[in-house]
């Protein structure tokens, strides 16, 4: 087994199964990621395309808890001058932000097309980030008690994330639904409409992500190569045209807002009231009562 980002991700190898085990590391936030992290993710996948050996990766969260994406107590932090330091001003430049939005979409492009077979073990939470890498999987297998969603829209705005992922994966209406509102859904509620290789019982998650994998596992590796091109290809001409532009450009200009007044202002309020509590009155603020 070896480690990246000061342990946060680890990488084992099953080499009897041509299985790779990439898993995040983080529990004690969720397994939420900083740039670190997510470049040692990136490595380590790296590793594995690499491999003539591995026919499939595992993406995991250890403590039973997917991830929840980008950790939003480094929101401005991604976009630093290097080194992790702060950037100089409390807004960073739109030059700025499209260097580094671009460099963040590109991950996710480029674990949306992997070459070889995904499978996600989704259980706890996939938010944000990791919600992406969830619906991105070839072969997903979620908790039916697992919190799904972008709520990061409620003070991000909502031109987040991968759109064109969204809307092919979940359809228009739900993906509208879910960055519209920032809602977070269980699994289980969504169990009919097959966004999933599987939803299943949370104690089931960890065997059955298993399974999947070594079911794909058993392929022609260079079958599966071939196989995950094609995808790519038909997945690009049908609903990915200019996704990896789109999807990096909107997120940087959408989310340097104009906040109104009586309107939730995520990094102010933390700024004044710390980062807990601005959780707490970001909740508050978006509660509507059913009727």
């Amino acid at each position: 087994m070896t480690s990246a980002a000061d342990g946060r991700v680890r990488y084992e190898v099953d080499d009897d199964r041509r299985i790779a085990t990439i898993t995040l590391n983080n529990p004690e936030r969720r397994n939420s990621y900083d740039a670190t992290m997510r470049d040692g993710l990136a490595r380590f996948l790296d590793e594995v395309a690499a491999d003539d050996d591995i026919t499939v990766v595992l993406l995991r969260g250890e403590g039973g808890v997917f991830s929840t994406g980008a950790d939003m107590n480094n929101a401005y932090g991604w976009y630093g001058e290097g080194n992790g330091a702060a950037p100089k001003k409390s807004r960073p430049s739109q030059r700025r932000r499209l260097t580094v939005d671009r460099k963040s979409f590109d991950f996710y492009h480029e674990f949306l097309g992997f070459p070889k077979v995904t499978v996600a073990e989704v259980g706890g939470f996939a938010l944000g980030g990791g919600f992406e890498m969830a619906l991105m999987a070839d072969i997903a297998v979620v908790g039916r008690d697992a919190r799904l969603g972008m709520p990061a829209t409620r003070f991000l705005g909502p031109a987040l994330g991968s759109l064109h992922m969204f809307f092919h994966r979940l359809g228009p209406v739900l993906a509208r639904r879910l960055l519209l509102t920032g809602d977070i859904v269980e699994a289980g509620t969504l169990e009919h409409l097959g966004v999933f290789t599987e939803t299943c019982e949370p104690g089931q998650v960890t065997a059955r992500a298993r399974y999947w994998a070594e079911k794909a596992a058993k392929m022609p590796a260079d079958g599966v190569v071939i196989a995950k091109e094609a995808f790519r290809l038909v997945e690009q001409s049908q609903a990915y045209q200019g996704e990896e532009v789109a999807s990096y450009l909107f997120h940087a200009f959408g989310t340097n807002l104009q906040f109104a007044e009586g309107e939730f202002n995520f990094v102010k309020t933390r700024a004044q009231h710390g980062t807990r509590e601005a959780f707490r009155l970001r909740d508050e603020h978006f509660h509507v009562p059913e009727p």
